[in-house]
């Protein structure tokens, strides 16, 4: 930041700023895809679009930097522009559609195609000034230690936001620390547009903080309506989500959640497993039908914690219950139990696995492979259902394939005369240990179920897809976003003359950001969907670029071509090696195999990029192309929507081949004399 009296030295500056800018800029993105999943309703869903806006913002912050103008001083004042204009004048993401399903009710509200790029564009504004703070700041620097302290910066501000979610602490936290930040950054003076602009940050903030009924998981904005002494409302992230009733009252109203225990005739109930115990309804229900142990699973710790202090029955405090804080796919690939009986009881989610994938919490739980596991977790004569309201008939019978691709044959189903496809689905090992009135069979399929929708499959673990394909409504927004970056690029980023030095950097960009994402939806199948899974990825993920920053300062490496060569064959490695072998390992065989095939290519990718970046003559500008050619990579990443993330290795192998097509031929193995560095925690 430059607020401060001309000739006036800032308090904090050199190496400490740079390092703080870099921890400031990560922590705000962070903080972002949080807050506004959590305030516009159905956001969560599309969290990666925020994460788009932030790339296209730094990317032309840093362009920026080339101006005489310096407006880094805006940041703070857009920030809470921000935050005003949300709250102010709340605006909803629209859902409705049968080619992809979201759960939640419906609301009124402008279109997709509408809504997202609007979000998009308003985050990339705000991130564009801190973006700019950054890259002036760079400038200072020799390119590889500005690198350095950029990427020591970011690690610092995913294990600061990663500690505060932990610690299930409110934005008002997350505002405080944006606000010591910008006070360090920008002391001894204080002008006042300053402070009036971080008091209304702190005092919107606190407002959503502080609000009664209102707590914060890692995963939602959790509110807790009272309807009467024993029934309660919860909503994630503005949406209703669970109801805690009596068991009783549930049985009179909802009678559907106790038919599995009738289905399973010959069930001793012994041990039963239930994934999505959220508040402990459905444990409840499983106590009251006679089971002697019930391991329930549920990744949020605060609708685990609701649970205790909420439910009427009390089912946690049971003696014969175990609470197991986790992901439902983590939890089955460790456990050695056998049930009687498993159940997945509505384990459903309103948000991404990560700001930067399709991935649902709950979409490794719900493919071939996960159902396969179940299957091999039941007890001799156990029995496995699943129920929910699964929107379309599609769905029911994409889950019900799955079933019986899994256990050799048709489930039974059972479909209540009920808005949103309410739908218990029930199997065993052996069809006679099923009592079933109704054995699925969809309309048309042949004797072989050639025609029944395909079962989703750990590669492509989008359940909630009906067919292989970028729904249109993300075509036309992914199509506005393009057009609206080429527009802000060529009006506030100086326009793209200057960047055709860079093209391989914009290429390179474009390839990491589908290599990052793969690595992340990786580590969430390999070790659970939970927010420290994937913090510690993206934490792994910067930590192999400061290793190849670290090499590539202490030695030259000529010869990029034989470079380029290993990170292919790191990549062919990668794609060659299903991760169905590497998940049948023991936990630190899979954790080391795990590390080698994410983070190697990821390694060598960076020590590619740092050689070419040392050498660039301006290196805010080469940094802010490899930044909007990241942004591209974010789109393109919704290929996997139609190959799957495997594929994604091959994609981004091709977009490596051009960016070494495309390295100037004069570049060679020596470093010229820079101007400036990157910034942001950003791809290389």
């Amino acid at each position: 930041m430059t607020l401060r009296a001309s000739g006036e030295a800032p308090l904090v500056h050199g190496r400490p700023r740079l390092f703080l800018l870099s921890f400031l800029m990560l922590f705000v993105e962070l903080a972002l895809i949080r807050w506004l999943g959590a305030n516009v309703i159905y956001l969560s869903y599309f969290s990666n679009f925020v994460l788009l806006g932030s790339f296209l913002g730094i990317g032309i912050g840093f362009l920026r930097a080339r101006s005489p103008r310096d407006l880094s001083e805006l940041a703070p004042v857009v920030l809470g522009v921000l935050l005003a204009l949300v709250l102010i004048f709340p605006i909803n993401v629209q859902h409705a559609g049968g080619q992809l399903i979201y759960f939640g009710f419906g609301i009124s509200g402008p279109p997709v195609w509408i809504t997202l790029p609007i979000v998009f564009l308003v985050v990339a504004a705000a991130m564009s000034f801190l973006g700019e703070a950054v890259a002036r700041s760079f400038a200072t620097f020799e390119p590889l230690e500005a690198y350095r302290l950029d990427i020591l910066g970011s690690i610092a501000g995913v294990v600061g936001f990663s500690v505060l979610s932990f610690l299930s602490t409110p934005p008002i936290g997350w505002g405080l620390v944006v606000v010591a930040c910008f006070l360090l950054l920008s002391l001894p003076e204080r002008p006042l547009r300053l402070v009036l602009a971080l008091v209304a940050i702190v005092l919107m903030l606190a407002g959503d903080s502080l609000a009664s009924g209102v707590t914060w998981s890692p995963y939602y904005k959790i509110e807790v309506d009272r309807v009467d002494a024993n029934t309660h409302l919860i909503l994630a992230n503005g949406v209703p989500h669970q109801v805690v009733e009596p068991v009783a009252e549930r049985r009179v109203r909802e009678p559907i959640y106790f038919l599995p225990y009738q289905r399973a005739v010959n069930d001793p109930l012994g041990d039963v497993l239930v994934v999505g115990a959220g508040t402990g309804s459905d444990v409840a229900i499983a106590l009251s039908e006679g089971a002697k142990h019930v391991d329930a699973v549920e990744i949020d710790p605060r609708l685990a914690q609701l649970g205790r202090e909420l439910n009427p029955d009390h089912p946690y405090q049971d003696p014969r219950v175990d609470v197991h804080v986790d992901d439902g796919r983590a939890f089955l690939e460790r456990t050695d139990t056998r049930y009687d009986l498993i159940l997945f009881a509505l384990p459903d989610s309103l948000t991404l696995v990560s700001g930067q994938s399709s991935l649902r919490l709950e979409s490794y739980l719900f493919t071939r492979e996960a159902i396969e596991a179940a299957r091999a977790h039941l007890a001799p004569g156990g029995v496995f259902s699943m129920y929910n309201f699964y929107r379309e008939s599609w769905l029911v019978d994409r889950l019900a394939n799955t079933l019986r691709v899994a256990f050799g044959h048709s489930p039974c189903v059972d479909t209540p005369p009920v808005a949103g496809h309410l739908a218990l689905l029930t199997v065993s090992t052996d069809p006679a240990n099923v009592s079933c009135p109704t054995h699925w069979n969809p309309a048309g399929a042949s004797s072989d179920y050639a025609s029944a929708i395909a079962p989703a499959t750990d590669d492509h673990p989008f359940v909630y897809l009906k067919t292989r394909s970028i729904p249109t409504i993300y075509l036309l927004t992914l199509l506005f976003i393009l057009i609206a970056s080429i527009a802000a690029v060529r009006v506030f980023g100086g326009g793209f003359t200057g960047m055709r030095s860079y093209v391989d950097l914009f290429f390179m960009g474009a390839a990491f950001l589908l290599l990052e994402t793969k690595n992340v939806v990786q580590f969430a199948l390999l070790f659970g969907t939970t927010w420290i899974v994937n913090a510690l990825a993206f934490a792994g993920i910067l930590l192999a670029v400061l290793a190849a920053v670290e090499l590539t300062k202490r030695i030259v490496l000529r010869h990029p071509a034989r470079q380029y060569v290993v990170l292919f064959a790191a990549l062919a490695v990668a794609w060659l090696i299903p991760l169905e072998a590497v998940l049948g390992l023991p936990l630190v065989p899979r954790l080391v195999v795990a590390i080698a095939l994410a983070f190697g290519p990821i390694f060598v990718a960076n020590v590619i990029f740092a050689e070419r970046f040392r050498e660039s003559a301006s290196s805010t500008l080469a940094f802010g192309t490899n930044l909007l050619g990241a942004m591209v990579g974010g789109l393109l990443e919704y290929t996997a929507l139609i190959v799957g993330y495997r594929d994604l290795l091959v994609l981004a192998a091709l977009l490596y081949a051009v960016a070494l097509l495309t390295r100037p031929r004069s570049m060679g193995g020596a470093p010229e004399a820079p101007a400036v560095a990157r910034a942001g925690a950003g791809p290389g």
